[in-house]
């Protein structure tokens, strides 16, 4: 028996969600709109009057606040800045909501 802990595979987790990106960020975020290549969407961590300054790059993942700073480099941060998760507690969230093995293998 191997007693090894298995390594959450965080660079394939975020890559397969890429594929998925839109219809991702509109499920976490519904009150954005796409321009071109980002979805454009109010922070719903603090008390955003309209969609401007929160933005996701749907070909990249990588997002940011440029009112706050918050920013991130895959929709696996993005998942944890938004539910308050984890780093490896959103990868494995996001591995089970598009279906992927996180592990790897």
């Amino acid at each position: 028996m191997n007693s090894r802990r298995r390594s959450i595979d965080f660079a394939r987790i975020a890559g397969a969600a890429l594929v998925s990106s839109e219809t991702i960020v509109t499920r976490w975020l519904p009150y954005g709109r796409r321009d071109g290549a980002e979805w454009t969407a109010k922070n719903p961590k603090r008390a955003d009057s309209r969609p401007g300054s929160f933005r996701v790059n749907l070909r990249s993942g990588r997002w940011a606040d440029f009112a706050t700073d918050d920013k991130g480099g895959d929709l696996v941060s993005l998942a944890a800045f938004l539910f308050d998760l984890r780093q490896d507690e959103a990868a494995l969230k996001v591995a089970e909501m598009i279906g992927v093995d996180p592990y790897g293998r």
